[in-house]
Parts: structure tokens; sequence; C-alpha cells
């Protein structure tokens, strides 16, 4: 398996399990209707380690331009590498989204409300406001980037060597990805992954998904730039702790 097809596996894999805890919370007449957050937070890092087990071997698992980025600004991934992997990641975020869609949709066209559909693809804050909104992505990916590097501290060893969230162990990253949804994501619904939350936006917009509600595209830079900032935050600082 090549880090591009490990990198699109992985990610397809992420929003396929992440969007599907949230269909299956959100939507009508699903067995696991209206049973909370604390389940959405719960599969979402269960996604992650379901990722990170499969392809980390293969790309390092980054599933997330936020990392690749913030591995690059680090020094610890090599920058020519990371338009690929990005491309990978939002590739495997549209299939993942497209999957989902395609498993609930019975339940899509059982449920009213359009916001409640749009939950299971992309984030939305609970209070809008544009600069609270932005901080708050910003600081959840500072606080996932910064605490995959400072216990990682790692260094590619060999050409065979590639350093990503794989580096740190699936467990702890779904633990890691478990606090941040639980402590800092009820303000904004924790994208923390620009390929999470865009691909699937795009997916919501071209679907044929009945009495959807708009895409709000007005919001959708705030979870792709939030993270490539509070990305590239964790890695500078970093670079000046070590």
């Amino acid at each position: 398996m090549t880090p591009f097809i490990a990198e699109i596996i992985g990610t397809a894999l992420l929003i396929l399990l992440g969007g599907g805890v949230v269909a299956n919370v959100v939507l009508n007449k699903t067995i696991g209707n209206n049973s909370g957050w604390i389940v959405i937070t719960a599969g979402w890092a269960l996604a992650v380690y379901v990722a990170v087990v499969v392809t980390g071997p293969y790309s390092g698992a980054h599933i997330n331009p936020a990392v690749s980025i913030g591995l690059a600004i680090a020094g610890k991934f090599p920058w020519e590498s990371v338009p690929a992997y990005i491309l990978a990641q939002m590739l495997g975020a549209m299939l993942g989204a497209s999957t989902v869609w395609l498993v609930y949709k019975n339940h899509f066209d059982a449920t009213e409300d359009g916001a409640s559909k749009k939950a299971v693809f992309c984030t939305a804050p609970a209070i809008r406001n544009t600069f609270s909104n932005l901080i708050s992505e910003i600081v959840g990916t500072f606080v996932l980037i910064f605490t995959i590097l400072y216990f990682t501290n790692a260094t590619i060893n060999d050409t065979q060597t590639i350093i990503g969230l794989g580096s740190l162990g699936a467990v702890p990253v779904a633990f890691l990805v478990w606090a941040i949804g639980l402590s800092l994501g009820g303000t904004t619904g924790y994208a923390i992954n620009p390929a999470r939350d865009l691909g699937p936006r795009i997916m919501h917009a071209l679907l044929p998904i009945k009495d959807k509600a708009p895409s709000d595209w007005s919001y959708s830079w705030i979870p792709i730039l939030g993270p490539i900032i509070g990305a590239s935050i964790a890695a500078l600082l970093m670079l000046v702790l070590s």
C-alpha cells in the first residue's frame, strides 16, 4: 500500500465512522437516535483509532492536512509530500461522507430537519461568532498537534520511516481526540481537520439529499483556516522549546 492510497483509505474510514456516529445520533428512526454528545465524541475517537491502526504503518496516518502541515513546519515531514497527502485526505473524506449517506439514506429521507442532515457531513457553530469560532478551532487543533509532537518527539531515522499519528500509537491518539471533543468541541463541533470538514461539505452540496439545508459556505473557511493556524502555532512552539 502506498502512502497516497493509505491516506485515502485512512481518511475514508475516519469519516465513515465519524460521520456515521453523527448520523446514528441525529437522524430519525435510527437505533441510536438522540443518544447524545458522549456517543458522538466516543465514536469520533474510535474512528481515529481505526484509521490509525489501518494506515499508520504505511503513511503515518496523518488523515488530516493540519497534521501534515504541522509536521512539515516542525521539520518532521518533507514539504514536498504535503500536497499529495492533502489531496489523498480530501479524496478519502469525500469517499467516506458519500458512503455514510449511502448507508443511512433511508434515515436521511425520514429526517425533515435539514440542519441535522448537514450535521452528518460538516461542522457548524453553536453560537455564530467569527472570532470566537476561529479561536475554538485554533485552540482545539493546537492541543491535537502539540500533544502529538510533545509525546512522540518523533524523528525520521531512515527512508522507510514515515512520521505521523501512527508514531504515537492508535490508543493514545483516540484518547487525545476524545478529550478534545469532550472539553473543547461544544463551540464549533471540533473539526480540527480541514479535510474532515471540507470534503464532506462538498459532498453535502453535491449529493441528492432530500430537503437538505444550505451547505453554509460562508462558515466553511473557519474549519479550514483555524486548524492550519493551530497546527502552525503548535509546531513553531515545539521548535522553540526543543
